[in-house]
């Protein structure tokens, strides 16, 4: 039995790369079919746990009022540029608020090798729940702590293996990609005092600092004497706090008295992540939908080319009649070389979608953005396989069934 399968699938690759031109198109289209479809789902999955991880334990985001989407992008993800700074009085009070249980401020507005500088308060490396890789959060202005991405980027862009920790680096103004910021806060340069380990998280790509820090590189390049310099402490801002609320009553209160009653924005990021979402999952049908087209279009080429092939080698399946081949071994031929198709298609769409989820989140990180990357394995990547096999099923259905009914003697009566 095993060597009659072995026999069965031996001679369906030779008739498979019988016709070499035509087995490369189909299985061009149904690889392109299956890449697109693997990359819908790496990209789509990986977003979904970056949004999820990301807003965990974040009720409400504050800040300047503009676009609630570009707040939350801004303040939360670090993907877009905030609107303004706020008060920081204002976030002061919104600290005593009963039905607040905690504000972390963010101060942004600086970056080194397009790497965000955020001042901010230990609580926000608690809530992420990191831990330190080496050295210490900071103790006194200017100290800083590197995220584990900004390490490894550092690391690659120095060529150096002298420690970070130690090491001093001079932040520019300004929240530029990969191009870096404006001018350089020279007067001011920043001391790594430590290193997070891994999180997985939005701290991996940011470089952390006391608010205090921010404060002083600003304050001390925008006054012109001491009496500026004091009048600026009295008026220092932060760009966005980040609420958790003590009562789920909150929720229903809290944001419409910040929006009616202050000069704030308050936006719920569940609600405009799920807005987000909706707008990046148009993108994913497209894609998918494009991907569906390829593999709708590669099943019509594999029947129309596994239907010629049945019809050309009617001498050939009539030979195997008579060696006493059944039927059913000759349909199977057929079969077989469609599934020959699909397995093939589906290691290179396999492998074509990691590379193109890889080449996306290479230039996604390069610009700071959201992580992404192929070397991963998802459970549900198992299906892809299947959907290969189940269209070069149903491609060579009717070829398969032309083949079983095959009539020895009408083929053998035909000149």
């Amino acid at each position: 039995m095993n060597s009659g399968v072995f026999k069965l699938a031996r001679l369906s690759w030779r008739y498979l790369w019988s016709r070499p031109l035509a087995a490369v198109l189909n299985l061009l289209v149904l690889t392109l079919g299956l890449a697109a479809i693997t990359l819908v789902l790496l990209v789509a999955t990986q977003l979904d746990k970056a949004f999820e991880r990301d807003l965990a334990g974040i009720d409400l985001v504050v800040g300047a009022r503009g676009s609630p989407l570009q707040l939350i992008l801004a303040g939360v993800f670090h993907i877009d540029v905030p609107a303004g700074n706020i008060p920081l009085q204002e976030v002061q009070a919104l600290q005593k608020n009963p039905l607040v249980a905690q504000v972390i401020p963010l101060s942004l507005g600086d970056s080194y090798q397009g790497f965000r500088i955020v001042g901010t308060t230990p609580d926000y490396v608690v809530h992420y729940e990191a831990t330190l890789a080496e050295g210490a959060l900071w103790q006194q202005p200017m100290d800083a702590v590197l995220g584990a991405s900004v390490a490894r980027g550092i690391v690659k862009a120095s060529h150096a293996g002298a420690p970070l920790v130690g090491a001093t680096f001079i932040g520019s103004h300004g929240l530029g990609g990969s191009g870096g910021g404006g001018h350089a806060h020279g007067n001011h340069p920043y001391r790594v005092n430590g290193v997070l380990a891994p999180c997985g998280c939005v701290l991996d790509r940011l470089i952390l600092t006391g608010s205090e820090s921010v404060w002083m590189v600003h304050e001390t390049a925008t006054a012109n004497d001491a009496e500026d310099l004091e009048i600026l402490k009295e008026e220092r801002e932060v760009t966005v706090a980040l609420v958790r609320y003590r009562t789920p009553m909150a929720a229903i209160t809290l944001p419409r008295q910040i929006n009616a009653d202050t000069a704030l924005q308050a936006a719920a990021p569940a609600i405009e992540v799920t807005r987000l979402l909706r707008l990046l999952g148009v993108g994913a049908d497209v894609l998918r939908a494009f991907g569906g087209v390829l593999l709708a279009v590669a099943a019509l080429s594999v029947f129309i080319a596994l239907w010629n092939a049945v019809r050309e080698r009617r001498a050939d399946l009539a030979m195997l009649r008579m060696l006493g081949a059944p039927p059913g071994r000759v349909a199977g031929l057929v079969l077989c070389e469609a599934l020959w198709l699909a397995a093939l298609a589906s290691a290179l769409g396999l492998l074509l979608g990691h590379a193109l989820a890889h080449g996306l989140g290479w230039a996604l990180q390069a610009q700071g953005l959201l992580p992404v990357t192929g070397w991963i394995w998802l459970p549900a990547e198992a299906g892809v396989p299947l959907l290969a096999a189940g269209v070069a099923a149903l491609a060579a259905l009717l070829p398969a069934v032309q083949a079983y009914r095959t009539d020895v003697a009408d083929l053998l009566s035909q000149p």
